[in-house]
């Protein structure tokens, strides 16, 4: 265990997380335009609950696919962000 908070609450972490990124897919397959903020916000923030779970229940191959997995919602948001500031 590196954060020293419950079982419970890293669990529910977790789950919190597992949703977030499960209605991210659903919504970007859903739309046929997604709003890539939305897209890669909620994916960022999925990945960022999960890693919490992953501190406290620690499984270092999820740990690094969660890394990838923000590092990629991350690079979404910049992209997003400058095409954002290239229409105004």
């Amino acid at each position: 265990m590196i954060l020293p908070i419950g079982h419970l609450a890293a669990n529910l972490a977790g789950f919190a997380g597992m949703a977030c990124i499960i209605f991210a897919y659903a919504y970007t397959t859903g739309r046929a335009r997604p709003n890539p903020f939305v897209q890669h916000g909620v994916n960022l923030a999925g990945a960022a609950l999960l890693t919490i779970s992953l501190l406290v229940n620690l499984n270092p191959a999820s740990l690094v696919l969660e890394f990838f997995w923000s590092a990629i919602a991350i690079w979404g948001l910049v992209k997003a962000f400058r095409a954002r500031g290239r229409r105004a």
